[in-house]
């Protein structure tokens, strides 16, 4: 069976090559977030990293807490018997670097409207000002932290996973489940709250306690494998540090497409063009954003941009992931081997138990990271590539691309394994049979588009990576100076 990832609204099978084209008109077409507000749901699907959930998956406007269950999950005598998750945390505040950005633009526009009085040429007031009057709300402390929207992405999460699975998420199971999480407070926060969200499907009506009180305990901090980024020499050597990784990046803020936005906010806010850059664009774009995912509202920064704007800001932030967590550079990806093997060390076992009529020991492993997790993961799978790399100057070539952020790894974004034990098959090989789920959509196979997989077959596709791919290796910085293996 074919198909590939849609919204959770029914649309048409797409192939293979259109696979990202698909997910973004479906979205287009079905991601009506305020009827009565056209605008900020128009300028929704290019956010990138700052993308809802929900944008993705519009259905769950109506009824989050509902399980959907798509029509490609494997059923009848096949049983799922594990379930391995990768979490990225939810809905965030801004950075305190991206608030100093939006604090340097908004006292822009307050000195000038100290000087002009605010008024437009018409004597009406116009955008700059009203902008300059948006309270500014955000504060140095929130610095990445997870909101109240993030703890309900998470609850909400826990809640359809554990309908969807109810075998795997039974109470029997809970003192079985695996929870393991980057050490970042959004992270940990995220891992709390869906735990919360499986104690109110256990205890329907009833407050859940503190996490340290429920039965189960604290999940377990293990960086080496949701960042395991930070612990990769060549990758903090040759992309985090090094100041001309993101050359791409850095040309496309200075090129006709950045520069044409720029010239046009500035005159929308009646500042001088000089005292703006690409990076206050992007933090004033990325406020849009903000406003919308935490406080549900739509702000007048939305009012600075249009459509045709938004694609070219998302493409900005696709450069950056592209070239720091995607193809861009091959180590991206390559760090990542450790927790690709964790995840299969994982199924491996499930195997080996249930060839040994043994019980499953971990029905479900839930790792809470990043989209820093999750992006280099699935390019190392294989995932999202298009046949040309993103560049600065190829913007209108890309502008169908798969390797699209916002549809890939919004807030609270999942890759999940489910691993099956099938019944009444003729060989042992058909006994056990894998799907892949991203946001809760099954994830056709990268190398045959088919939605489920004999284990053996994804071991066997996967075979370098599993056997091959040594982190140590893998980061391990050359001795003499050499230049990076850019695509």
């Amino acid at each position: 069976m074919r198909r590939a990832p849609g919204c959770l609204l029914r649309t048409s099978v797409a192939p293979a090559a259109a696979l990202a084209a698909a997910l973004l008109s479906s979205l287009a077409r079905c991601s009506v977030l305020e009827p009565r507000d056209p605008v900020a749901s128009s300028l929704s699907p290019y956010f990138g990293t700052k993308t809802r959930y929900e944008d993705v998956n519009p259905v769950l406007l109506s009824g989050p807490e509902a399980p959907w269950r798509d029509p490609e999950l494997l059923e009848g005598t096949c049983t799922p018997v594990q379930l391995v998750a990768l979490i990225r945390h939810g809905t965030r505040y801004p950075t305190a670097k991206q608030i100093r950005k939006l604090r340097q633009l908004h006292g822009l526009l307050q000195a000038r409207g100290s000087r002009d009085g605010g008024a437009s040429s018409t004597g009406s007031r116009d955008l700059g000002a009203a902008l300059a009057d948006w309270p500014l709300w955000y504060a140095d402390w929130m610095d990445g932290q997870l909101v109240e929207k993030g703890r309900q992405d998470m609850r909400q999460l826990a809640l359809r996973l554990a309908s969807l699975f109810p075998a795997l998420f039974s109470r029997e199971n809970y003192g079985r489940l695996r929870l393991i999480t980057s050490s970042k407070h959004r992270c940990m926060d995220s891992s709390a709250a869906f735990l919360q969200g499986l104690w109110q499907h256990y205890h329907p009506g009833l407050p859940p306690p503190d996490v340290a009180d429920m039965e189960f305990g604290p999940p377990t901090v293990n960086d080496k494998l949701m960042r395991f980024f930070d612990h990769c020499k060549k990758f903090l050597t040759e992309v985090e540090k090094n100041t001309t990784a993101l050359y791409h990046v850095e040309a496309f803020k200075t090129g006709p497409e950045m520069q044409n936005i720029l010239k046009k906010v500035a005159a929308t806010l009646q500042v001088p063009v000089n005292d703006l850059n690409a990076d206050l664009i992007q933090v004033a774009f990325f406020t849009c954003s903000f406003d919308l995912a935490i406080k549900g509202v739509k702000s007048p920064w939305c009012d600075v941009f249009d459509i045709d704007d938004a694609k070219v800001l998302e493409y900005l932030n696709d450069l950056k992931q592209y070239w720091k967590r995607g193809y861009g550079y091959t180590i991206n990806s390559r760090s990542s081997c450790t927790l690709f093997q964790d995840i299969f060390q994982h199924l491996d076992k499930a195997v080996e138990q249930k060839q040994r009529s043994q019980p499953v020991s971990s029905p479900v492993i839930l790792q809470f990271g990043h989209a820093e997790t999750l992006l280099p993961l699935l390019s190392l799978m294989g995932y999202f590539k298009d046949k040309e790399p993103l560049t600065a100057y190829n913007y209108k070539k890309q502008m169908h691309r798969k390797f699209r952020s916002g549809l890939i790894v919004p807030y609270a974004s999942n890759l999940i394994f489910v691993l099956y034990h099938c019944e009444n098959a003729k060989t042992p090989k058909e006994q056990f049979r894998v799907q892949m789920l991203l946001n809760e959509k099954v994830l056709p196979l990268a190398y045959s588009q088919e939605t489920v997989s004999f284990y053996e077959d994804l071991k066997n596709h996967y075979k370098d990576i599993l056997q091959s791919c040594q982190t140590s290796e893998e980061c391990e910085l050359a001795r003499a100076n050499s230049t990076s293996d850019e695509l």
